[in-house]
C-alpha cells in the first residue's frame, strides 16, 4: 500500500498488487489505514465504483469544455497512475519494438513499424477528481525512438477514455470534460517548448481548422510515488472532438495520409496509405484517388481554367493556400512538401470537398532538419513529387492568392509585435516548470538553454517578415 500526495492537498491511496489497482481518497490525518491480506483478495480489477463520475467531468452527454482543458495562459497539471506490472508491459513492448532503453538507434536508421505501442489500463488525476481504467500509451515516430534510445523517459502518451469500456462497463462512455481522447506532446527537440503551442495558434488565428493547444506537468505513478515526467503540450484529437466541432457534421471521410501516396505524386496510389480515420468500414476512397487524379491532370497545361475548376469540386483550394502560406512563412519542414505526414484530410460534408488539416507542430518555427523549410517562392521544389504544391504554385491564379495569404500571415496571425508578445507571456508562463525539469525526463542540457531557444524564436519572427518583404518585392 502506497500513500501518495497529488500536490492538491488530498492524498490517494493506491493499492497495487498483480495488475489490480485500487484508488481511495483519505483524509490526511494521522491514522494509518491498514487492509489486512483477506481484505484485499476481495478485491479485484473491474471490482470498482466511480465515485467521481459526474455529467460534467465524465459523460458523454457534456460538450467538451474547451475552456476547462485547453486554457490558454495557465500551465495545469496531470497525474497519471499506472500499476507496475502494467508500466513494466509498457516498457517491455517498447523494447520489442524499439530495442533497449537508453541504447542508440538501429543502423541505417530509425526502426521502421506499423505498430502502435500498446495500450493499458491506467488512472488519471486532475484537480482532485479521478478518471478510471483510461487507456494511455506512448505515441510518436522518430521523436518517440530518438527519445527512448537517447535514455529520456519524457515520452509522449495518447490517452483514450473509454478504450477499455468492454472490460469495465463502469467507464462506458467516459470522457475528460467531453473529450475521448488527448495527446501528450513532449515537446521533442524543443528546447523552448513554445513550439507546438504557438504554431497552432498562428494556424488557428489564420482562420483555419487545427487542434487545440494548452500547456500542462505529467506527474506519472508507476508504483514508486509521483514522478515528474515535465512539461507537456496537451493536444485536441483530429478525429474526436476537431471535425465535430470545426465543421457542421463529422460524417465526412477523415484520412491521416502516411507514405508515398501521401504526396499525391502521379503512380503513388495506395489506399493502405490514405489512413482512415473515420468511415473505417467503408471502401470508398474516391475522394482521394480523385483529388491525385485532377492535381496530376495534363489539363493544367492544355487548359488551366478547366482544371481549376475540376480541382476546386474535389479538393477546398482556398483552404490549402492559406495553410501553405502559413506553414511556409512560419518555416514548418516536418510535413507536407519535405515529408509524407503529418497532415489530415478531411471530406468536409457541407461542400464535399477535402480540406486541409495541419497535425504535428513540434518542429515549425525554425529553419530545420534536412535541407529545411521550403522557401517561399518554392525554388528547387520537385512538381513530381509534391504536385499540390509545385502545380497551384505555377499556376499564375492560385500563386496571386497564395501571394495574397503570405502578406495577410505577416500582417496578421504572425505579426512580429503579436508574436513577440504572445512569446513573452508563454515563456513567463511555462519557464518555472521547463527550467525545474530533471535529468532522463527533459531535452534541456542546462536551464539556460530554455531562454536561449526563446530568444532565437524572437529572432526568427523578425527575420521571416524580412523574407517575406524580400519575397513580395
Amino acid at each position: 500500500m502506497k500513500l501518495i500526495k497529488n500536490n492538491i492537498n488530498t492524498f490517494f491511496i493506491v493499492l497495487v498488487f498483480g495488475t489490480s489497482l485500487l484508488t481511495f481518497n483519505a483524509c490526511t490525518n494521522d491514522d494509518d489505514i491498514i487492509l489486512t491480506e483477506e481484505e484485499t483478495e476481495e478485491f479485484d480489477d473491474s471490482d470498482f465504483e466511480a465515485t467521481d463520475w459526474t455529467t460534467e467531468t465524465h459523460s458523454k452527454d457534456a460538450d467538451p469544455n474547451f475552456d476547462e482543458v485547453f486554457e490558454d495562459n495557465a500551465v495545469k497539471r496531470l497525474d497519471i497512475v499506472i500499476t507496475e506490472a502494467r508500466w513494466q508491459n509498457m516498457l517491455d513492448d517498447m523494447t520489442d519494438l524499439y530495442g533497449a532503453f537508453g541504447v542508440g538507434g538501429q543502423p541505417g536508421g530509425l526502426t521502421e513499424t506499423d505498430e502502435n505501442p500498446i495500450f493499458v489500463p491506467a488512472e488519471v488525476f486532475y484537480n482532485g477528481v479521478e478518471w478510471y481504467r483510461v487507456g494511455v500509451r506512448f505515441k510518436g515516430n522518430s521523436s518517440l525512438q530518438t527519445s527512448w534510445q537517447n535514455g529520456i523517459l519524457k515520452l509522449s502518451f495518447k490517452l483514450d477514455f473509454d478504450e477499455f469500456e468492454d472490460d469495465y462497463p463502469q467507464i462506458d462512455n467516459q470522457r475528460f470534460y467531453g473529450f475521448k481522447k488527448l495527446s501528450l506532446k513532449n515537446n521533442f527537440d524543443d528546447k523552448s517548448m513554445l513550439r507546438e503551442k504557438v504554431a497552432t495558434d498562428v494556424f488557428r488565428n489564420a482562420g483555419l481548422a487545427v487542434s487545440h493547444t494548452a500547456f500542462y506537468t505529467l506527474y506519472v505513478d508507476h508504483g514508486d510515488g509521483p514522478q515528474y515526467f515535465g512539461l507537456y503540450t496537451l493536444v485536441e484529437e483530429v478525429d474526436d472532438t476537431v471535425i465535430d466541432e470545426q465543421f457542421s457534421s463529422d460524417d465526412g471521410n477523415l484520412y491521416k495520409p502516411d507514405g508515398d501516396a501521401a504526396s499525391f505524386a502521379a503512380g503513388t496510389y495506395d489506399e493502405d496509405e490514405y489512413v482512415k480515420k473515420t468511415n473505417e468500414d467503408k471502401a470508398d476512397f474516391s475522394d482521394v484517388s480523385n483529388l491525385l487524379a485532377v492535381i496530376n491532370d495534363e489539363t493544367r497545361i492544355t487548359d488551366a481554367a478547366t482544371w481549376r475548376t475540376s480541382l476546386d469540386a474535389v479538393f477546398d483550394t482556398d483552404v490549402f493556400l492559406k495553410y501553405l502560406a502559413v506553414n511556409t512563412v512560419i518555416q514548418n519542414w516536418d510535413t507536407y512538401g519535405k515529408m509524407t505526414h503529418n497532415y489530415f484530410l478531411y471530406n468536409n460534408p457541407e461542400t464535399s470537398k477535402l480540406t486541409w488539416i495541419p497535425w504535428d507542430n513540434n518542429e515549425a518555427l525554425q529553419l530545420g532538419k534536412r535541407g529545411g523549410s521550403l522557401p517561399l517562392d518554392f525554388s528547387g521544389l520537385s512538381a513530381s513529387e509534391w504536385p499540390l504544391i509545385e502545380h497551384m504554385y505555377e499556376d499564375e491564379v492560385y500563386k496571386t492568392q497564395y501571394d495574397f495569404y503570405v502578406q495577410d500571415v505577416v500582417d496578421d496571425a504572425f505579426n512580429v509585435n503579436t508574436i513577440q508578445s504572445l512569446y513573452a507571456t508563454y515563456s513567463s508562463l511555462i519557464e518555472p516548470y521547463a527550467t525545474s525539469e530533471i535529468t532522463g525526463y527533459t531535452f534541456l542540457n542546462n536551464s539556460s538553454e530554455f531562454q536561449i531557444a526563446v530568444n532565437e524564436l524572437n529572432s526568427h519572427v523578425v527575420s521571416r517578415a524580412a523574407a517575406v518583404s524580400d519575397y513580395l518585392n
